[in-house]
């Protein structure tokens, strides 16, 4: 099997332990999740040592294998996102958005999803609310499965005006004159959702949402993920218990 010397820009999404004092660690980049070996990462001499835990950002060179473990050769960590691993709130979200994550690009390979995740971390580092930040990234996820909700028009009608509400339950916006008996949200939740959605995640500056709309948002996408996206995560029922 031939082995080049590659450079790749990626996060560490994952570490186990190899052999007596190595680990293999899964490097998520732009091109995809790259399994590499760390030879002698777990002792704490070793250059290794700090620059291969979970959520270390960075440049790593590798003797790459296409179809089977690379090896680590050097690594220059960029950020190793001190403030989430020192916040176990913070720790909670960037779990999540994780394992979310990288189901999504599982099913569609896509360089985008990679970038929205560093830069939606990038956010929750600088003090940014985690909440309204994962929920921006998994507005922003439904693109890639497919599912995104009708957050334009009235899910029954297509009329633009008189939204009264938004229903997961419908798949989006509900008018005046289709509503039935879905549970009402506030004009702001509503407006909020869809401008959530279209916002570029690198340019947010400041975020300023009372907890009532911050809930009843985080609900409504809760409840989407539950209907239509088929992800079950064993990091949610963590995350759940902080919140």
């Amino acid at each position: 099997m031939i082995s080049v010397y590659k450079k790749v820009e990626g996060i560490i999404v994952s570490e186990v332990p190899f052999e007596d004092n190595s680990k293999i660690i899964n490097i998520f980049t732009c091109e995809g999740i790259i399994g590499v070996i760390a030879k002698g990462a777990k002792r704490l001499k070793s250059p290794f040592f700090s620059a291969t835990g979970k959520l270390s950002y960075g440049i790593f060179n590798i003797l790459y294998k296409e179809n089977g473990l690379s090896k680590l050769t050097d690594a220059d960590i960029l950020n190793n996102y001190y403030n989430i691993k020192k916040d176990i709130n913070k720790i909670s979200y960037a779990t999540y958005m994780t394992e979310l994550t990288l189901q999504v690009y599982k099913h569609e390979k896509n360089k985008n999803i990679y970038e929205l995740f560093i830069l939606a971390l990038d956010k929750i580092d600088k003090g940014y609310d985690s909440m309204m930040i994962m929920n921006i990234l998994r507005l922003k996820l439904l693109d890639y499965l497919g599912i995104r909700p009708i957050i334009d028009k009235c899910v029954d009608c297509g009329r633009t005006d008189n939204i009264v509400t938004i229903s997961s339950y419908k798949g989006g916006y509900v008018c005046k004159y289709c509503y039935k008996n879905e549970k009402i949200v506030s004009k702001k939740t509503i407006t909020l959702i869809r401008g959530l959605y279209l916002v570029d995640l690198e340019k947010v500056t400041k975020i300023e949402v009372s907890d009532s709309v911050k809930e009843e948002i985080d609900e409504f996408i809760n409840d989407y993920y539950d209907r239509y996206s088929g992800i079950y995560l064993k990091s949610k029922i963590l995350l759940d218990s902080i919140k």
